[in-house]
């Protein structure tokens, strides 16, 4: 497995971020009108008991994904799900209460549900077709500054613009090759944009911006945590890099060129963002606050689990252990926080794994069994595919399957009421 996860990242070498999740929208508006479903009418091969209207998709994938990075198969009943929610399309909803109806094209689909689900299904393997449409549909609605935002056609963001990094990274394609039909950008073009450069507050250099607002890019440490991991070249799963890396910003003077401009370059601006990360938690006691309106600041776990994600995927080890140390403490409430949502349960694992820790043993919980006990269970041990077994896995993968069996991903992720790291949760509420 390891050898096979390896080989695959190193064609998956540049992305993502997050990002967040696909699309609980922070105001509730998403299929408004669609009756609450009752939990006893609720998919039995699905994760977490509360109204998926806004995440079934989302927590889903992420749930999929950590069972499957923890070296779990995934039971075979929440694939067949997830695989069934996509659109005629290719591309998903949130939720799909009814596979019968069709989806609307306009509204009804999300980017964040559709590159969730693509690199979930792309981990899994054998689910090739459905891969496929989906990373088409995501190519046909990229906007013209390269990027992605939440709805097809809405405003790019670094939180969806993230997450579809992710995409393309977990299924073996270089996302600054993917470039727009308008203008000839990459999503990389999009992404960077939104970052904070040598003009800005030295305390905010590195930071990402959710999206402009009236022309100007404020920090938001959501947004970075999401952008840091795409600017990696980084999904929401990956192989963590051998050693520990310092972090450190590049200076303003290698980040402009010489006619004064910023350059654009992945590699620096992961290295800004995972600096100014750093440097927030350092100042919080190693961990993101979460500033709701009309409340004060207070701890945020969900981001805090997605600052882990991004600096381990930098190769920063030691700065990724701290935050994971308040995490699994008993100030941070971490276990409380995510009782019951697959999401949050899936966030936890995925940064546990991230910073070389046992997520069966966090703080005393194991949070595998916990995601488990949301569904239809915490899956079976995967076999090692050496010799003659990992060949056959291989070989079916490749046959039928279009390619996706082989491909590797990154991931994180949270529900939309309690702080989804990457994307949803603290989108617009931390413009700072």
């Amino acid at each position: 497995m390891n050898a096979r996860r390896s080989a695959a990242a190193l064609a998956v070498s540049v992305v993502l971020g997050a990002a967040l999740a696909p699309v609980a929208f922070a105001d509730g508006s998403l299929h408004r009108d669609t009756p609450k479903p009752r939990e006893s009418a609720l998919p039995k091969a699905l994760y977490g008991s509360a109204d998926p209207r806004f995440d079934g998709v989302w927590r889903q994938s992420l749930a999929i994904l950590a069972q499957d990075a923890s070296g779990l198969t995934p039971p075979p009943a929440a694939v067949e799900w997830l695989a069934g929610q996509q659109c005629e399309d290719g591309g998903f909803a949130a939720y799909r209460p009814k596979t019968t109806a069709p989806c609307d094209p306009e509204k009804g689909e999300f980017s964040d549900a559709t590159a969730a689900a693509v690199q979930a299904l792309a981990s899994v393997g054998g689910r090739g077709a459905v891969v496929e449409k989906g990373v088409d549909w995501l190519k046909r609605h990229q906007n013209d500054d390269g990027g992605w935002g939440m709805n097809p056609g809405g405003p790019s963001d670094a939180n969806s613009t993230a997450t579809v990094i992710g995409a393309f990274a977990a299924t073996g394609q270089d996302p600054a090759r993917v470039t727009s039909a308008k203008g000839g950008k990459s999503p990389y073009d999009a992404l960077l944009a939104l970052q904070l450069g040598c003009d800005a507050g030295e305390d905010e250099r590195g930071a990402f911006a959710y999206q402009p607002d009236k022309g100007e890019l404020h920090a938001n440490p959501l947004a970075t945590t999401a952008a840091a991991l795409a600017a990696h070249g980084k999904g929401f799963v990956f192989d963590v890099p051998e050693g520990d890396e310092p972090v450190a910003a590049p200076s303003c003077a290698d980040r402009n060129g010489d006619d004064g401009k910023a350059r654009r370059d992945p590699g620096d601006g992961a290295d800004a963002a995972s600096a100014y990360l750093s440097a927030v938690l350092a100042g919080n006691g190693q961990h993101l606050n979460s500033a709701m309106p009309g409340q004060e600041d207070q701890p945020d776990v969900g981001g805090t689990a997605d600052a882990v994600l991004a600096l381990a995927a930098g190769g920063h080890r030691d700065a990724a252990a701290k935050p994971l140390t308040w995490l699994t403490g008993k100030e941070a409430g971490a276990v409380a926080w995510a009782k019951d949502q697959p999401a949050a349960l899936a966030k936890l694992i995925l940064a546990s794994r991230a910073a070389g820790a046992d997520p069966r043993d966090f703080g005393g919980t194991d949070l595998l069994r916990a995601l488990g006990e949301t569904g239809p269970g915490t899956g079976t041990p995967a076999p090692d595919p050496s010799g003659t077994e990992k060949e056959k896995k291989d070989d079916k993968d490749d046959d039928g399957n279009g390619g996706y069996g082989v491909w590797w991903i990154v991931g994180v992720g949270a529900v939309a009421g309690i702080g989804i790291g990457f994307l949803l949760s603290g989108r617009k509420k931390q413009q700072f």
